[in-house]
């Protein structure tokens, strides 16, 4: 089947470049949807009114003029003498409110750019005048200088200036102007009442993305107010949907410790070759319950942001890693300036992430770098890394990759990439896997906004 000719012409993506040059935000987008049509309309007006009503009324009052002129043309070209020509000349024009001089210097036809409809005038004026010579705009502008070459030599003729044009032509550029920036003012004012909601809508979104409740109260327009109780709705569903789940797996392992205990105890009374198999069996089932504890602990800990410096925390990190026996460097550490952080939900976080990086490898290096616009903590370790299609993978609960990692140091529970990922979340970042360039196994960077 053959495929269907577009019609020839712009395309919508020819002006993709134009969307680097276009206001992001809320309010400059506002302000650009009000200007350009005043701006637009305002243009369209000028150049009507100019083009059309104010040059044809400059026409006409041209034309008269021109017929004024002509006849005081024509009474000097009549007379014998140059005397007789200035009198019958001064005759015509002084009713006429027009001043002639007999004979005179030749005029430069000038006018200044300013001038919008000089252009017409002196194309009426040579039209209507075969003998003239020059018209002089610029000099004065109040007035309309004219030579016109007669029989007795050039005939200098001048006038007012409103008779052959309306005065102040600016007036109603400026009038619009001032009307407009009115316009625009009032529409702002009214504008920031509206767009004011969709902000504090917008804190309190990002904010709850950072696993932090702002107080939001619902405002605005009944869009704006739909909006915003979707939201509401939403955070109080997810609320209760984390309370449901760490409510849930506290529970239960809290109630398996009951049997563990029972479990242990009586493994401790027997006198049996398998005792040590089921010993093992039940220390793997209390390392899970310790997992689940963990995971639930993560969501519930709440510990407020506070003001944390971070080369101190990432020395604090390695030191205490150390003295739990991991080998652990630090590589490069960025000075920084203390910034809020949820210490407590970060220490956990990142001592995780070094626990796993001791576990599967042999040394681990812990590394602060500031980024464009985020804080990185990256861990990595000379173990045998996590498959780049395996990776989204691990960072699910309860994901079990140890076919990839290191089995000589007994599995996990899956869930220590998990912790650390939804703590980065809660500060509004995230976990990112990698590989390590130089020690070769894998690389973890928790990625916080600045």
């Amino acid at each position: 089947m053959s495929q269907t000719n577009r019609p020839h012409g712009a395309n919508w993506r020819d002006f993709a470049w134009l969307k680097q040059f276009m206001p992001r935000g809320l309010y400059g987008r506002a302000a650009l949807i009000l200007i350009v049509p005043i701006v637009s309309l305002q243009l369209v007006v000028s150049v009507v009114f100019i083009q059309r009503h104010f040059n044809r009324i400059t026409v006409q009052m041209t034309d008269a003029v021109v017929a004024e002129v002509s006849l005081i043309v024509s009474q000097a070209n009549a007379s014998k003498t140059v005397d007789q020509a200035l009198e019958a000349a001064r005759r015509i024009a002084t009713p006429l409110d027009t001043r002639v001089a007999l004979p005179s210097d030749p005029v430069t036809t000038q006018r200044q750019l300013s001038d919008f409809t000089g252009t017409r005038v002196v194309s009426t004026l040579e039209q209507g005048l075969s003998d003239l010579i020059g018209v002089d705009l610029e000099t004065n502008r109040a007035l309309v200088t004219m030579a016109i070459s007669t029989d007795h030599g050039i005939l200098r003729v001048v006038l007012n200036r409103d008779r052959v044009s309306a005065t102040n032509p600016h007036q109603l550029l400026v009038l619009m102007v001032v009307t407009g920036f009115l316009m625009t003012l009032i529409a702002y004012l009214f504008l920031r009442n509206q767009l004011r909601p969709i902000r504090r809508l917008a804190r309190a979104a990002e904010a709850f993305g950072k696993g932090q409740v702002l107080p939001y109260r619902l405002a605005g327009a009944t869009e704006v107010r739909a909006a915003g109780k979707a939201f509401l709705d939403m955070r109080s569903r997810i609320d209760r949907q984390i309370e449901q789940r760490t409510l849930m797996l506290s529970g239960v392992s809290h109630d398996l410790r009951t049997p563990l205990t029972r479990l242990r105890l009586g493994l401790s009374m027997l006198e049996d070759d398998a005792r040590d198999d089921l010993q093992r069996d039940v220390d793997e089932m209390e390392r899970l319950v310790d997992g689940f504890l963990g995971f639930a602990q993560a969501d519930a800990l709440e510990d407020a942001p506070e003001q944390v410096d971070p080369v101190e925390f990432v020395h604090h990190l390695a030191e205490n890693a150390q003295r739990a026996g991991m080998n652990v460097t630090l590589g490069e550490v960025a000075d920084l300036d203390e910034r809020p952080l949820r210490r407590a939900s970060l220490e956990r976080a990142l001592d995780n992430l070094l626990g796993n990086a001791t576990r599967y490898g042999s040394r681990a290096r812990l590394s602060l770098i500031q980024g464009r616009g985020d804080l990185r903590f990256v861990i990595e370790d000379d173990g045998p890394g996590i498959a780049v299609e395996d990776r989204e993978e691990a960072l699910k609960p309860f994901a079990r990759l140890d076919k990839a990692r290191n089995q000589n140091k007994g599995s996990g529970v899956g869930l220590g990439l998990s912790i650390a990922s939804d703590i980065a979340r809660g500060h509004g970042g995230h976990l990112r896997l990698g590989d390590s360039a130089d020690l070769g196994g894998l690389k973890v960077e928790l990625v916080l906004p600045l």
